[in-house]
């Protein structure tokens, strides 16, 4: 089986060991998704090397979109397995541009994976 990250070539951010680029499904304008070089399957198959160029990547991502976008705020999540709902099995970390009024409440963010539970 082919994965799809593995042969990205719309590369928006890149260092030795990660890149990034623009979720083709995204959540909101300028949504990346940020991988490891390396087919990896979880965040916690990583190496620390590997989470530091991810890392480095979060924030130049910040620094492009706040630049381009200005965004009012961000989320970032990374999902681990099927129950977490991944369904693309090569570690990415999502880098969600999030602006005011994109939706009615936004109280509870990433809790919102599960619905009944983001609102407390």
């Amino acid at each position: 089986m082919t994965c799809v990250f593995c042969n990205m070539k719309e590369v928006v951010l890149e260092n030795d060991l990660a890149l990034a680029f623009y979720d083709k499904y995204p959540v909101n304008k300028g949504h990346l998704l940020i991988i490891p070089k390396r087919h990896v399957e979880q965040y916690f198959d990583l190496t620390l090397d590997e989470r530091n160029a991810i890392d480095q990547l979060l924030f130049e991502g910040k620094k492009l979109l706040d630049e381009q976008l200005a965004p009012d705020g961000y989320n970032i999540g990374v999902n681990c397995g099927e129950a977490a709902g991944q369904t693309i099995f090569h570690m990415h970390v999502h880098l969600i541009p999030r602006f005011k009024g994109d939706m009615e409440e936004p109280r509870g963010g990433v809790r919102g994976v599960i619905p009944e539970k983001r609102v407390y």
